[in-house]
Formats: structure tokens, C-alpha cells, sequence
């Protein structure tokens, strides 16, 4: 006979993760608002461990969301620190203040910025959290995330009316002339003294790379410290926020300093120059693009030049929002035929994917059976709405590329084939054939495709989606989209109501 005392069986729960367990201490009497023998709430330690599941259920049974645990530690605060966003989301819903302040001065708005957590910090300003409550030391939390080295935390601020604009920009100025390394190193030398062993950790992170420092002892990590490096980014963001243009040698430059179109520090820089939609804008990314010694100065050239003037214009007139594409495509038609390394040609192949000019239908099928995964995306997604149907050579790339390894690959080629202005009995067939296939986008997008063509083969695809794909999935959304093209009332009925099982 089980003689457990609820309360501890609640916290064992807790600890093991196990939902259902918690709901039966629940039920046996243990109180949502449970603390153990530190005063540790239950509640703040699922928050704590990333549960979210546990969190809603002690929530549901009425434990209070801003609770201290042990008289000091917020459980939002806690979830913040460790980067739990639907904790987080699941903390506010039921009414913890984005605001409340727990020992040290903290708010949970403080740590996310401190820890570099975008997405805890939007879904915190979103509730409300102050985008200029200080910090215990009194530091603004832009200035905070600037240091941090987190795009996507001053992002976030920027959106909600951060002050302190200069100051951060100050900050993320001098944080690109500082090795980030060497910092961290210095940081824990401080704290325990010279003479250790270090290992250095690099991973993507918040649209850049996240350097992580550990001190060894007896060859064993025993402390650390990490820091994000998309200090370029965010130079740029603010600048753009306080009206400052910097020289676009100076943007490439940031750019090429991190070497990674998909890096924040190119994507910002590009972005900046692409507002500009200038004649000196022009010429810079026309001159950046004949650069034969530089692959990846080439790269971010046609970045540039893919989409240069079209932010932020509403014209009905496509010269208008493409003032030089007539001078472009032909710059990066040229490039294209001649670049070989596979930056270059993924940035080119794109690019002439945006201006949507079938005359570079050659420069781009040529590369449809490129060795790299990267630029035979970028084909996928250049084609899409580009091929005409009459194209017998487009058509057939696309076909074959929705046979490719790569499952973006091949949803776009896939995509690109369901969109196509025809419906032939070749192509219906093309179709169906990748209703098998693996990923349930594809399989999504081949029967949207079927469903537009009134090919009664999307119908089971469809219903399998409907009853198998989590809600609001893509594939399930480009199901419930589909069905609105079966002229079936009974069928289409029938599919609109079909609920997903419980996955």
C-alpha cells in the first residue's frame, strides 16, 4: 500500500517530469502550493526545469503564478533565466507581472536580456514588461544587450521604444574590437586565478555564434562563461533606429567579418543598404559583385542587389519598386554564368529569383543539378512561380528536383510544381507520385497541388494530414487550405472536420 506523503509525492512528480503523477498527488491532497524542506516551491521548480506541462497543471490547480519561492526567487524570473519560453508564456497567461521584482533587484526582464534570450524577451515585452526598468546596477536594458551580443534582444527593445539608443550603440561599438575569447578567459581568471586549462565552445545561436569558454580542472569542465557575438548587427540596428548611415564599405565590411550570408551581421548590413535604394547603393553592390578575387564579396553583392529599393515601397508599378532591376539582372545574369564557388552562386541564383525575370530561366536551371545542397535550394525557391508551363525543360528540372535528397529542396520544387498556370495528365501524375513522400510538407504541398486539379488522389493525402499533423503545423495549415479547392461539398466537409489525433 502506497502511504506517501502527498506533498512529497507531489515534488517527486515534479523532479521526475511525470504529468500524470502530479495530477494524482493533486488529487490526494497535496496543494498546488507546495514548498519542500528549503521552502522551494513546486511551482518554481518546474519552472525551473523547462516543464511546461507541469507548470499549466500546478497553475490549473491554483497555484499562485508570482509566489517567491523560498521568499526570494520568482518562478517567471527562474524561467527567464533559463530561457524556458512557453514556461514563460505559460506563466504570464495566468497572470504573473511581467514587472515583479525578486531578490537582488532582478526582474525576469533582466535575466533574459543578461542571458541573451530573445524569445523570452519579446513574449515579456509583449505582456507588458518595462522596455526601460534598469537593472539592479542601474544599466538600461538596451545597454545590457548590447554587451550580450543578442540581435535578437535589441531587436525586441528597438520594437518597444528602448531609450538609451546611444549609449548602446556606444557599447556594441566597442564590443567589435574586443576578442570575445580572450575576454571570457580573463573574466574567469579573475574569479579563480591564473594558470588553467581552458576548452572553447563555438555554436549558432540568436542569428550568430554564441562563444562558450569552460575552465578545466582535472580535465573536467568546472566552471564557465559564454557570450554572443552579433555585436555587428546590432551596431548596424541601432544606427538604423537613430538615423545614422554609416558608408557601405563600412556595412560590407561587417558583413564579410563574420563571413556567413544566413549570420545577422550580413543580413543587417544588406538590409540597411537595401533601404537606401540609391544610385550609390547601386553602384557599390555592381562594383562588390565584379570582385573575381572575392567569392563572398561577390555573395553579398547580389544580396544586395536582389531586392535593392524594395523595402518599404508600395507601388503598383514594378519598375517603381524594382528602380534598377533592368540595370541588375543583367549584372547578376553575367555573374551567374561565370561564378563557380557555391556562396556566390546560392546569393546570385537567389537574388535573380526575386527580380522574377524569366530571361534568367537559363542562368538558373543550369544550376539545378549542383553538387551543393545550397544552391540547388536556391533554384527551388527561384523557380517557384518563375517557370512558365509551357517551359518543357523548367517543368522537367522541377520534377527532378522534388526527387532531391534535401526535403527544403524538395518542398519547394514541389511547391513550384503545384503552382504551375496547367494541369496535364504528366503533371498530376509528377503530383501524386510524392504523396509518399517522407516529409509531410511535401506531401502537403503535392496534394494541395492535386486538390486545385480536382484529382481525387489528394483526398486520402489530405485526410491522413488533417488527422496526423499537430494544429497550426505547416503541414496541416497547407492541408486546411487545400480544401478549400474541392468542389465536393460532402468531401470537403467531411475533411474540414476531421480533428488531429492526439499525438
Amino acid at each position: 500500500m502506497n502511504t506517501q506523503d502527498p506533498t512529497a509525492g507531489l515534488f517527486t512528480a515534479v523532479y521526475e517530469a511525470d504529468q500524470d503523477a502530479v495530477v494524482r498527488q493533486l488529487r490526494a491532497g497535496a496543494s498546488p502550493e507546495s514548498v519542500d524542506e528549503d521552502g522551494q516551491t513546486a511551482l518554481y521548480l518546474a519552472a525551473m526545469t523547462d516543464d511546461p506541462g507541469v507548470v499549466r497543471l500546478l497553475l490549473a490547480a491554483g497555484a499562485a503564478p508570482d509566489r517567491l519561492s523560498a521568499g526570494t526567487d520568482s518562478p517567471l524570473c527562474g524561467a527567464a533565466c533559463g530561457g524556458h519560453t512557453e514556461v514563460v508564456r505559460a506563466l504570464l497567461a495566468a497572470g504573473a507581472r511581467p514587472d515583479r521584482v525578486e531578490e537582488g533587484g532582478f526582474t525576469a526582464l533582466t535575466w533574459a536580456v543578461q542571458r541573451g534570450h530573445a524569445p523570452v524577451v519579446a513574449e515579456l515585452l509583449a505582456s507588458g514588461a518595462d522596455p526601460n526598468r534598469p537593472g539592479p546596477t542601474g544599466e538600461p536594458p538596451l545597454v545590457t544587450a548590447a554587451r550580450r551580443g543578442s540581435p535578437g534582444c535589441v531587436r525586441a527593445l528597438l520594437v518597444h521604444g528602448a531609450r538609451a539608443r546611444s549609449e548602446a550603440l556606444t557599447e556594441a561599438r566597442r564590443w567589435l574590437t574586443v576578442n570575445v575569447e580572450a575576454e571570457l578567459r580573463a573574466g574567469l581568471e579573475r574569479t579563480h586565478g591564473p594558470g588553467h586549462e581552458y576548452v572553447t565552445h563555438r555554436f549558432p545561436e540568436d542569428g550568430g555564434v554564441t562563444v562558450e569558454v569552460q575552465l578545466l580542472k582535472d580535465g573536467r569542465p568546472s566552471s564557465g562563461n559564454d557570450q554572443q557575438t552579433g555585436h555587428a548587427a546590432m551596431v548596424t540596428l541601432l544606427e538604423t533606429s537613430l538615423g545614422i548611415a554609416a558608408p557601405a564599405p563600412e556595412l560590407a565590411a561587417r558583413a564579410l567579418r563574420c563571413g556567413d550570408p544566413d549570420n545577422d551581421d550580413w543580413t543587417e548590413s544588406v538590409t540597411a543598404l537595401v533601404r537606401r535604394g540609391d544610385e550609390e547603393t547601386f553602384r557599390a553592390a555592381a562594383m562588390w559583385c565584379g570582385d573575381r578575387t572575392n567569392p563572398l564579396r561577390q555573395a553579398f553583392g547580389a544580396d544586395v542587389l536582389g531586392r535593392l529599393g524594395t523595402e518599404g515601397r508600395r507601388a503598383q508599378d514594378e519598375a517603381a519598386v524594382r528602380p534598377y532591376a533592368a540595370q541588375s539582372v543583367p549584372l547578376l545574369r553575367e555573374l551567374a554564368r561565370g561564378a563557380e564557388e557555391p556562396p556566390t552562386l546560392r546569393s546570385v541564383v537567389a537574388a535573380l529569383g526575386q527580380h522574377q525575370d524569366p530571361t534568367a530561366l537559363p542562368e538558373i536551371l543550369r544550376h539545378a543539378g549542383h553538387q551543393d545542397t545550397g544552391v540547388r535550394r536556391a533554384v527551388a525557391v527561384a523557380l517557384c512561380g518563375l517557370v512558365p508551363a509551357s517551359h518543357t525543360e523548367g517543368v522537367a528540372r522541377l520534377v527532378a528536383l522534388a526527387g532531391d535528397a534535401d526535403r527544403d529542396v524538395r518542398n519547394w520544387a514541389t511547391t513550384a510544381l503545384a503552382v504551375l498556370d496547367t494541369d496535364t495528365p504528366a503533371l498530376r501524375d509528377a503530383l501524386a507520385a510524392l504523396l509518399d513522400d517522407p516529409d509531410p510538407e511535401v506531401v502537403a504541398e503535392a496534394a494541395r497541388g492535386l486538390a486545385v486539379r480536382q484529382d481525387p488522389r489528394a483526398i486520402g493525402a489530405l485526410e491522413r494530414l488533417l488527422a496526423e499533423s499537430k494544429p497550426d503545423s505547416a503541414p496541416r495549415t497547407t492541408a486546411e487550405e487545400a480544401i478549400e479547392h474541392i468542389r465536393d461539398d460532402r468531401v470537403r466537409m467531411l475533411l474540414a472536420s476531421t480533428l488531429p489525433r492526439r499525438i
